[in-house]
């Protein structure tokens, strides 16, 4: 990783969101290596992929993010939305341990560029998630197809990805072998109407 600013602990209060989305992500992606690995799905090779997996945790490496990127909490719910568009979207792409990592930073920077009114450039977040910046440059357009620039985010939309992610810390499940057979994405997959939900996978 990058040299960056040195920023005391003490100065930074770790939000809940931070905790409740690597949870999330962890038990997504070791699901979806698990359903590789038994029923030898096919997975697409993208620019998110890497050749190995990072050694960096994906708590670890939202705190990083949080720590060094000065976005708003808000910023991760949102980052959430789209990863779960993207998901929706680009089901050849389901996330694991070898894309999480360039999907949450690619994600997390553009949702800043769109919620925040300030915000860094993308040498900086490349340096903040340890990659090259012509990589960065490449993964936020990609990323952006991969959404088909679908980035708003309406209020309702907002706090009811807020309310998923605080109900699916009250309630742990065991991985279970029913959903081996399934294409895991994201925990679930939301319509769009705002109004309501769909559980289109659960782990």
């Amino acid at each position: 990783m990058a040299d960056l600013p040195e920023i005391s602990p003490s100065s930074l209060e770790m939000p809940k969101v931070i905790t409740f989305l690597s949870s999330l992500l962890e038990k997504v992606s070791e699901t979806n290596d698990l359903n590789y690995q038994l029923l030898q799905q096919p997975q697409k090779i993208s620019v998110f992929h890497g050749l190995t997996r990072p050694t960096i945790s994906i708590q670890n490496y939202l705190e990083r993010i949080f720590k060094y990127a000065n976005c708003s909490p808000s910023c991760f719910v949102v980052a959430y939305v789209y990863l779960d568009r993207f998901a929706q979207k680009q089901p050849s792409l389901p996330i694991n341990s070898f894309n999480v990592h360039r999907l949450l930073i690619t994600s997390v920077m553009v949702a800043a560029k769109f919620m925040d009114d300030m915000y860094y450039n993308n040498a900086y977040y490349a340096k903040v998630g340890g990659i090259s910046i012509t990589e960065m440059n490449y993964l936020e357009v990609d990323f952006l197809f991969g959404l088909s620039f679908h980035l708003n985010v309406t209020p309702n939309t907002f706090h009811t990805y807020c309310s998923y992610l605080q109900r699916e810390m009250l309630v742990e499940s065991p991985l279970s072998s029913l959903h081996l057979g399934r294409s895991l994405k994201l925990h679930c997959c939301f319509n769009e109407d705002e109004s309501s939900h769909q559980h289109q996978l659960a782990v």
